[in-house]
C-alpha cells in the first residue's frame, strides 16, 4: 500500500538534500520505534513539485511526496500509524504541512515491469575500510547482483522467503539518459546514486513487494522509491 502526502508551499528554501529532514519527520511520526537503524521494509520518497532557485528548491504550490510498505500486517500497521500520526501533527518540514493524504493500493504489474527511479537508487558495495563503496548503473553486473541480494533479503525478512529466489533486478540498460546524482544526507555525508529505470522479474507478488519496498539501500531514507 502506499499513502501520497499533499502539502502546503514551503516558507522557506528547501535543501537538494532534505531526504534527513523528511525520514526525521517520518520517525518523529513514529515515535519510539526500532526501525530508524534496521533494514527498511518500506520506502520513502523524496518531495514533489518543486522547482530550483537560489541553490536550493522552493514549493510555491507545495509538495507532495509518498510512504510504501508491503501489503503484509507489518506493512499495513505501518501505514495506518503514520497516516493516524500525520493527521494529528500535520507539521513536516520548511514550512511545509500535510494538507491531504490518500492511499493507494498496491497495483498488478505481472512477472515482469520496468519501474522509473522516483528517487536515486543507492546501492552498497563491500565495505573497504571505513569506505562503502557506491555502486552505479555503469557497473550493471555488479549492480543487479547487489540489488537483487538485498530485495531478496527483505523478502526473507517480511516472511515472503519463498518468493526470492525467482526475483532480480537489474537497471534497464536501453534507458538513454541515465545519471549520477551526489546526495548530501546529512554534515559531511555524500551519497551517489544513479537515477535509471529498473526492470523486476519474479513472481508477481515479489514484483509488488518491490514496487512498495524500493530497490537499493536506504529506501526508508529516501532513496530508491519507484513509480
Amino acid at each position: 500500500m502506499r499513502l501520497h502526502f499533499s502539502l502546503s508551499s514551503s516558507t522557506s528554501l528547501v535543501p537538494f538534500s532534505h531526504y534527513h529532514a523528511l525520514t526525521g519527520r517520518l520517525h518523529r511520526w513514529l515515535g519510539n520505534n526500532e526501525l530508524h537503524d534496521g533494514l527498511s521494509l518500506y520506502s520513502l520518497s523524496g518531495l514533489q513539485g518543486g522547482g530550483a532557485r537560489d541553490g536550493g528548491l522552493v514549493f510555491p504550490r507545495g509538495a507532495t511526496f509518498f510512504l510504501s510498505a508491503p501489503d503484509t500486517p507489518e506493512g499495513t500497521q505501518l501505514i495506518g500509524a503514520v497516516a493516524g500520526a500525520a493527521l494529528q501533527d500535520p507539521e513536516v518540514c520548511y514550512g511545509m504541512e500535510v494538507v491531504q493524504i490518500h492511499s493507494e493500493s498496491t497495483p498488478e504489474f505481472g512477472s515482469r515491469r520496468v519501474f522509473r527511479a522516483n528517487s536515486p537508487i543507492f546501492i552498497r558495495g563491500e565495505k573497504v575500510g571505513d569506505k562503502d563503496p557506491h555502486i552505479l548503473f555503469s557497473e550493471p553486473e555488479l549492480a543487479s547482483e547487489l540489488m537483487t541480494k538485498t530485495l531478496r533479503h527483505k523478502l526473507d525478512k517480511a516472511g515472503l522467503g519463498h518468493l526470492s529466489e525467482s526475483v532480480k533486478v537489474e537497471f534497464d540498460l536501453d534507458y538513454k539518459s541515465p545519471k549520477i546524482k551526489l546526495i548530501h544526507v546529512k554534515e559531511n555525508f555524500y551519497k551517489k546514486a544513479s537515477v535509471c529505470p529498473v526492470l523486476v522479474e519474479g513472481e508477481p507478488e515479489a514484483v509488488r513487494f518491490a514496487w512498495n519496498c524500493g530497490i537499493g539501500n536506504l529506501t526508508g531514507s529516501g532513496f530508491g522509491s519507484l513509480v
